[in-house]
């Protein structure tokens, strides 16, 4: 699989244009903030994009951000300018042609940045404990549409947790299906380097994640796919697929639940490019000044991490109130009593 998808990438896709699904951002849609960023970035290595999401995180102001499947190198060169001169972005890929686009443009975007802070390694998302980074070292890991790449998903989540500093979190977009992949779309080597064949089922990416550690993945934002070559859309059947972006943060009691201590917190509005509302996730979208109430797992993600200076915390861990409302899950013990309630058997 590995050879199949550096050929691929490497000698088959000469721009995204060449790609045959609708995985590639539509550029109109991207938000305002971030349009000058890739204004900047080379048109070559634009050209070379194979994205099927945003991955720039808010508050990345001196971070050091490790890129898994960089390409040619766009993500890396946006987010080089969120960083800013006192942070780092590097960038993995096992990709020989892509990489050397990216090389080739780096002394020409230190130049336009005014900084240079960005460098590209060889080698496989799978195997990150082999290129010499620290553990521990890293507050962001981003990933564009390529863990799905990967024929061992279990040993990339197993290097980003290993990674990542305590209260970092890795934020990446990919490719996910309603159902499980059958073989004969997995081995596809075509749908296979179109994100599909690799693509897992997205319950299996929940327990994926929480078995290297990540105990509460969060969805950012999705959307549906579409096969937009007549020809290969057949050969996927019934399945549908989804871009999606989740965060994944590196943080100590979390729990598999959203529980409730009557806790609150207030966003300063202080975030760069986000003086309105800071958006969490897909369910917490919460607006500058309001009180919004949160369960224990959103708390930590905002006290524990980079985000903490940004908001006001109401409230502790000293009292449980059971499962946060409106979080997907609920008693499961039928709520009748006395004469009413059923005493059958099972």
């Amino acid at each position: 699989m590995h050879e199949a998808v550096q050929d691929y990438y490497g000698k088959q896709l000469q721009t995204s244009d060449d790609l045959k699904t609708s995985a590639c951002c539509d550029a109109s849609a991207l938000p305002a903030w971030l349009k000058p960023l890739l204004a900047k970035v080379h048109p070559e290595v634009l050209s070379r994009y194979y994205g099927c999401g945003l991955v720039c995180p808010p508050r990345l102001e001196g971070c050091r951000v490790l890129d898994l499947g960089s390409g040619s190198g766009r993500d890396v060169y946006a987010l080089a300018q969120l960083v800013g001169k006192t942070g780092e972005v590097v960038g993995v890929d096992m990709t020989p042609e892509q990489l050397a686009v990216a090389e080739k443009y780096r002394a020409h975007h230190a130049e336009q940045f005014g900084y240079a802070n960005v460098r590209f390694l060889e080698g496989y998302i799978e195997k990150l404990d082999e290129l010499g980074l620290e553990p521990g070292s890293f507050d962001v890991i981003v990933s564009n549409c390529v863990v799905n790449l990967s024929p061992d998903k279990d040993a990339v989540l197993r290097g980003v947790h290993r990674l990542l500093k305590k209260g970092g979190e890795f934020y990446f977009s990919d490719v996910y299906a309603d159902r499980r992949v059958p073989d004969a779309v997995r081995n596809d080597p075509v749908l296979y380097g179109e994100c599909l064949g690799g693509a897992l089922y997205w319950n299996d990416f929940i327990r994926l994640a929480q078995r290297h550690g990540f105990a509460d993945p969060r969805l950012v934002e999705d959307r549906p796919l579409d096969i937009t070559d007549p020809k290969l859309a057949p050969r996927v059947g019934n399945l549908k697929f989804f871009s999606a972006t989740y965060r994944l943060f590196k943080l100590d009691n979390l729990e598999t639940a959203c529980e409730d201590y009557g806790q609150a917190v207030i966003y300063r509005g202080s975030i760069p490019d986000h003086p309105d509302a800071f958006t969490l996730d897909k369910h917490h979208r919460i607006e500058t000044g309001r009180v919004f109430p949160v369960c224990g797992n959103t708390w930590r993600m905002l006290q524990d991490t980079r985000f903490a200076a940004h908001f006001e915390f109401i409230g502790d861990f000293g009292r449980h109130y059971g499962l946060f409302e409106g979080c997907g899950a609920a008693i499961p013990f039928d709520a009748k009593t006395g004469t009413e309630a059923s005493c059958a058997c099972c």
